[in-house]
């Protein structure tokens, strides 16, 4: 099911990623889950992707926190 707006994200997302990361895992997570609608494990697929989309443009500091590359 596709996200509509950054609130409805899971917890770990919102409570860890910054607002412009958390709209790269929506944007990401959405149009995954659509492409990916038709296989068995497809939401699992979406978030994997999503993190893969985040991961490009930010990385985590050794104290935990994210930020831009």
């Amino acid at each position: 099911m596709p996200y509509s707006e950054l609130d409805r994200l899971p917890k770990g997302i919102k409570d860890n990623l910054p607002p412009h990361a958390q709209e790269i895992y929506m944007s990401a997570y959405n149009n995954a889950i659509e492409q990916y609608s038709d296989q068995q494990d497809s939401e699992s697929t979406a978030h994997r992707v999503a993190w893969s989309a985040v991961k490009q443009q930010y990385e985590k500091s050794p104290s935990g926190n994210w930020h831009k590359k």
